[in-house]
C-alpha cells in the first residue's frame, strides 16, 4: 500500500508540469535605427544682405527677402546701391523639414555702428529632393548721426530638422 501511494503522488506531482529550478524560456526581440542624412546649410556664393545706398536720418532701411528696399523716417534711399537680401542653401535628407532662425546684429565703420534685425523668407522649409533655398532680408536702423562710409558687419544662420 505504500508503494502505491508512492507511486501515485509521483505520476500526480509530474503531471502538474512542476519543474526543478533553472527552467528557461528564451525569445528574440528585435530592433531598428534610421539615420538620417545632416543637414547642411551653406550661404550663396556673392549673396549678401544689402541695405543699399542711402542718407541717414532717424529712421529705418527696409529689404524684404524678395529684395525689394523701402525706407521711413528721415532715411532716404539713393540710387545705385545694389539692394539686395541674402541667400542660402540647405541640403540633408529629402521631404525632411526644418526650422529656419537667425540673428540680429550691427553693421560698423569704425566705431559707429547700426543694428539691425534678419527676417528669413520662411520660418520653416521642406527637403524636396533633398535640397531647399530660402532669403534673409532685414531693417537696419539709423540714428541719425552715421557719418558716410562703408558699414559692414555678419548675423547667423542655423537650420534644425524639425
Amino acid at each position: 500500500m505504500k508503494k502505491l501511494l508512492i507511486a501515485a503522488t509521483l505520476v500526480a506531482f509530474s503531471s502538474t508540469g512542476a519543474y526543478a529550478a533553472g527552467n528557461t524560456s528564451t525569445a528574440t526581440g528585435s530592433a531598428s535605427a534610421i539615420v538620417v542624412a545632416p543637414l547642411t546649410l551653406t550661404h550663396t556664393t556673392g549673396a549678401a544682405l544689402n541695405f543699399g545706398k542711402f542718407t541717414t536720418g532717424a529712421g529705418t532701411v527696409v529689404i524684404t527677402a524678395a529684395g525689394a528696399q523701402s525706407a521711413t523716417g528721415g532715411v532716404n534711399i539713393v540710387t545705385g546701391g545694389a539692394p539686395a537680401a541674402d541667400a542660402f542653401k540647405v541640403a540633408g535628407d529629402s521631404n525632411r523639414t526644418f526650422t529656419i532662425t537667425t540673428t540680429n546684429s550691427t553693421v560698423a565703420n569704425g566705431a559707429v555702428t547700426m543694428a539691425f534685425t534678419t527676417t528669413p523668407s520662411a520660418a520653416t522649409g521642406t527637403l524636396v529632393a533633398g535640397a531647399a533655398n530660402f532669403t534673409v532680408g532685414g531693417t537696419l536702423t539709423a540714428v541719425g548721426t552715421e557719418g558716410p562710409g562703408t558699414y559692414s558687419g555678419s548675423y547667423s544662420v542655423t537650420v534644425t530638422y524639425n
